[in-house]
């Protein structure tokens, strides 16, 4: 199946689309606290509206911090990531009562598309279990044998029907819009890795794979397209 291309300039604004909807939630609520703090005389309103500001402002920073990642160039000129701060952004983001992070992932340097598709597909694995459980992420190999194992556990654990053709960059109704820009992002990481990945599903629990991608398997499709 012929893959579908998206236009840079549309992929560049789906996924400023993506980190805006991320983060205008705690930036609102910022707002709000500071328009309360404005208003109200009331001694313990105002420790609320206080309250609200600093967990909204630590929200707003982790979810940006993890964006910076996961998507962005990450401040840095080199090809390489420490997987440390992955595991750190990815811990500040799951941070609530709802969510466990097993991670075991060795601290080393990883070069950057591979550790943003670890991240990328930390972000699918939580949004499978949108009532919380656990989420255990670990890697096996070395950079050039690389492959990761998410795994994610939890009442009513699914994905969203459209996520496989997404990430294998084949969407269903042939187009990507703001909410599936993520997925499709993942694929293109996916891809630019060497990596190919795998979804399977048992009740109360998801596994994603990534694992280098099979030459002899690319080779066949591309022997069927010429047959064709």
């Amino acid at each position: 199946m012929t893959k579908f291309a998206l236009d840079p300039m549309d992929l560049a604004a789906l996924l400023s689309s993506r980190v805006c909807h991320d983060v205008i939630s705690p930036v609102g609520a910022i707002v709000n606290g500071l328009e309360v703090l404005e208003e109200e005389k009331d001694a313990e309103m105002r420790g609320h509206a206080l309250a609200l500001i600093k967990s909204s402002a630590a929200e707003a920073s982790s979810r940006l911090q993890f964006c910076r990642l996961a998507f962005g160039a990450a401040g840095s000129k080199g090809a390489a990531i420490d997987t440390g701060d992955a595991e750190h952004v990815t811990r500040q983001l799951l941070a609530d009562e709802r969510t466990r992070l097993e991670w075991s992932v060795p601290r080393v340097l990883m070069s950057k598309n591979k550790v943003k598709l670890l991240l990328n597909l930390c972000l699918i694995a939580d949004a499978t279990i949108p009532r919380g459980g656990v989420i255990s992420v670990s890697s096996a190999g070395g950079e050039d044998d690389l492959s990761f194992t998410i795994v994610a556990k939890g009442t009513n654990a699914r994905v969203a029907a459209a996520i496989p053709a997404l990430l294998a960059g084949t969407p269903e109704d042939g187009a990507v819009d703001a909410r599936a820009i993520q997925a499709y992002y993942a694929g293109l990481v996916a891809e630019a890795s060497g990596l190919e990945v795998e979804i399977s599903t048992i009740p109360e629990q998801v596994t994603i794979i990534a694992r280098p991608a099979s030459r002899e398997r690319d080779a066949a499709e591309e022997q069927v397209e010429i047959d064709a």
